[in-house]
């Protein structure tokens, strides 16, 4: 890649352009935007990295921006990355991030970007992943991860972020579904968006005994349940002084350092299962030698595997 130097220069400024372009070249998985992203990591991890999820419908596109006009007037940068279904004709994420954050695509203050799923493994793309890393070192106070609402990135989302947020919507049944994705247990901070409307309070009810009836340890962190209307703007300040506590409780207790290992951990594993996969594939010389060895019965597949293994 020409101009790496100069291009992690720019990032680190927090020059827009740069860090659009060096975020395209992360999703096309550039030659030596490897070494880019090298590079940036020992500039990031500064932000405040906060993962807001939930069931589709239940307005967080709203939720995300009306949290970013307040972070702005707040004075604070942020940079959002919509994890988004990926198009299954073009690679490229469906939903598109001006349209539904329109608002904020002029405030140099705010980058926002649709990152799509292509079908990662984890539910989270390495690409979202190496996204928050740029943005991250590039100087942004905020950093949103908004997750599809569907599928195994609701719950890997813990992996990436500091602060969980889940939001439910009155009469969408978002208790079972909460249970069914895990994501209870995922929760920092409990969201009833769309509180105006009829059954937010049972919503919370419901909420608050199973949170209630969860186990817990001295010291844990109290989980807060928030409501609010987003498209109004009703509730937001409150939420964004729960995720200030959350941050400060994260750092108080030495939690911080240990989600920061955990997550440092998990993308080390993704990682590496990655490398190996691509390893393993047919067209290399040392694959379809070994996979013609065990269709021929001249070697059994668990065999095999521990052999390519070791060869790695």
């Amino acid at each position: 890649m020409t101009g790496t130097v100069s291009l992690t220069d720019r990032v680190v400024r927090g020059d827009v352009g740069a860090i659009a372009r060096l975020i395209t070249q992360i999703e096309r998985r550039s030659p030596g935007v490897d070494e880019v992203l090298s590079e940036l990591h020992h500039s990031a991890g500064r932000a405040h990295v906060i993962g807001v999820t939930g069931s589709p419908g239940s307005g967080k596109s709203t939720l995300v921006s009306a949290l970013t006009e307040q972070y702005r007037r707040a004075g604070r940068t942020v940079g959002i990355i919509a994890v988004d279904p990926s198009s299954v004709f073009t690679g490229g994420a469906i939903l598109g991030d001006r349209i539904r954050m329109a608002a904020l695509a002029g405030d140099p203050g705010v980058f926002i970007r649709s990152i799509a799923t292509r079908g990662a493994l984890g539910g989270l793309s390495r690409a979202a992943l190496d996204a928050i890393t740029t943005l991250d070192a590039a100087g942004k106070d905020i950093i949103i991860l908004e997750t599809v609402g569907v599928g195994q990135a609701e719950v890997d989302v813990i992996s990436a972020a500091q602060t969980v947020a889940v939001v439910s919507v009155p009469g969408m049944g978002d208790d079972v579904q909460a249970i069914k994705a895990g994501l209870l247990e995922i929760a920092d901070v409990h969201v009833v968006n769309k509180s105006d409307r009829e059954g937010a309070h049972k919503t919370v009810s419901e909420l608050r005994e199973m949170l209630r009836l969860a186990p817990r340890v001295p010291g844990q962190w109290t989980v807060p349940i928030k409501q609010t209307v987003s498209a109004t703007g009703q509730g937001v300040p409150e939420l964004v002084d729960r995720f200030d506590e959350h941050l400060a409780w994260l750092a108080d207790t030495g939690e911080r350092e240990r989600r920061a290992w955990r997550n440092t951990a998990t993308r080390i594993r993704w990682l590496a299962e990655e490398l190996v996969l691509d390893r393993l594939k047919p067209g290399r010389p040392d694959f379809d030698r070994t996979v013609d060895e065990v269709t021929a019965r001249r070697d059994d597949p668990l065999s095999a595997a521990r052999r390519l293994m070791e060869q790695l």
